[in-house]
């Protein structure tokens, strides 16, 4: 989906309620800093934070600088940040922030962006409505969006008692990633490609986001969370949509997630006996022992907290019909991949018997996200020589080696694109609600925990979700 433009966004303020945190401190303030190098901020607008941190203007600035120090994806340069710097101001969130943001806001429009726990966005819409500053707002509001159906509906309610769906901007880093958006480019961009992307000749997909980190100093935090609330029903239902998502009338916003509704509408819901949830135990990850989560501080010693999920679903499309999903995401695990993989089904008939090509995976088609951002396929070709032996051979795409340039980061195209009021990488009140949907049957009646060791592929029940076939091993290269 590529940018025509890269237009200065019109003149207002961001507010950034939590901007002492980590995603403050890794993501947002980078990215705005990156941003204003760019000439992509608004030419008259401040940027203000607001925390519970006791800091004054200076004080932020200094934090700002530490964070662009050691985040910001071209490194630091010191007039740069000079004028980035002259934006930023810092109003204290011990009480009631709203008066005084007030005071420091000056212009009609501003967007707020609620860096803080899901627990906190109702106390600050009602402390931003109080104060007047409701109006002429857009929010920004990060995953997870409630943590079940019922609570989705209740965040969306509060939501839209204070602004309208249309200013509201639900942020799912992974739609900003490149790779993600180049798959709508790579499926509705290439006659050949689309013409095979159906049941036609895919046999099963397979998505996955995996991850050799472990929870970390988190273990409070991810107790109230688990992997289904923290990936499966936000990134990998949005993979999930795009992936098999029709073709769009236009890359008009609406007419996008449309598009994805239909998907996520489809969905059929998922039953507890199609899902293994998995807690890693004390292991080795990349030659480093690894604490098993229930040792971690925060975290109940007999937690029962997934920190890996798998799923087997259906989507019932007239394109996706009989074709089975398998999504699984996970913590502590071998390597670290996010990728889609969709596996062709065989020939109808082996012509070259008794020369090995029976052994080898049908053709394969793998869209790697991160890391090593590309696209591959996999095929079958005789080795050089007098006799026929087939061999697995693939074409591979590579974002860093074809176009030789580092993409931008996830949060600088999404901030920029709430910043001109574009809504195409932003999910909908009823992404939202349909993802929450289809997961409520597992929500009401989580299957038993599986152990597995950190630095494993997973528990090893996982592999009785399939159908036919096995999950492409982890441990090896995505491209193998």
């Amino acid at each position: 989906m590529p940018r025509r433009t890269l237009r200065v966004p019109p003149d207002q303020d961001l507010v950034v309620f939590g901007a002492t945190g980590d995603l403050a401190r890794r993501k947002l303030l980078p990215a705005l800093y990156e941003l204003s190098i760019q000439g992509l901020l608004p030419r008259r607008g401040e940027v203000v934070g607001t925390a519970t941190r006791e800091l004054d203007d200076a004080g932020f600035r200094a934090f700002a600088h530490d964070a662009v120090a050691e985040f910001a994806r071209t490194g630091i340069d010191e007039d740069a940040f000079a004028t980035f710097a002259k934006r930023l101001r810092y109003v204290p969130a011990v009480t009631d922030p709203g008066p005084k943001l007030a005071r420091v806001l000056r212009l009609p429009r501003r967007i707020v962006y609620l860096a803080v726990p899901p627990s906190s966005f109702a106390p600050i819409l009602q402390q931003l409505k109080e104060s007047g500053l409701s109006r002429g707002s857009s929010i920004i509001i990060e995953k997870p969006f409630g943590h079940d159906l019922s609570s989705a509906r209740q965040l969306n309610q509060a939501l839209h008692r204070n602004v309208p769906e249309e200013r509201i901007y639900r942020i799912d880093h992974y739609l900003g990633k490149e790779t993600v958006q180049n798959l709508l480019v790579f499926r509705f961009g290439n006659t050949l490609v689309e013409r095979i992307w159906n049941r036609d000749v895919v046999s099963h997909v397979q998505l996955t986001v995996a991850e050799d980190i472990g929870v970390e100093n988190r273990g409070h935090l991810y107790e109230e969370t688990g992997a289904l609330r923290d990936i499966m029903q936000n990134h990998l239902f949005q993979l999930l949509a795009l992936t098999c998502m029709s073709p769009p009338s236009s890359f008009d916003p609406e007419a996008l997630r449309d598009e994805k509704v239909k998907v996520l509408q489809s969905i059929r819901p998922v039953a507890p006996t199609e899902v293994v949830r998995g807690q890693y135990t004390r292991g080795s990850v990349n030659g480093k022992m690894m604490p098993g989560y229930r040792e971690l501080d925060g975290v109940s010693p007999d937690s029962t907290t997934e920190t890996y999920i798998a799923l087997r679903l259906a989507v019932d499309s007239w394109d996706w019909a009989g074709v089975p999903f398998y999504l699984r995401c996970g913590k502590a695990l071998v390597t670290r991949r996010t990728e889609i993989m969709l596996f062709c089904r065989d020939v109808p008939l082996h012509l070259f018997e008794g020369t090995g090509i029976e052994a080898l995976q049908p053709n394969r088609v793998t869209i790697r996200i991160q890391p090593d951002e590309g696209i591959s396929f996999s095929f079958v070709a005789k080795e050089p020589g007098p006799v026929v032996v087939e061999q697995g051979v693939r074409m591979d795409f590579s974002y860093g080696q074809s176009f030789r340039t580092e993409p931008a980061e996830a949060y600088e195209r999404l901030l920029h694109d709430a910043l001109l009021g574009d809504h195409t990488l932003f999910i909908r009140q009823d992404e939202t609600e349909y993802a929450w949907k289809a997961l409520q049957p597992v929500l009401d009646d989580m299957p038993a925990i599986k152990l597995y060791s950190a630095g494993s592929e997973g528990p090893p029940e996982a592999q009785n979700l399939m159908l036919t076939g096995s999950w492409h091993t982890l441990g090896h290269h995505s491209q193998d």
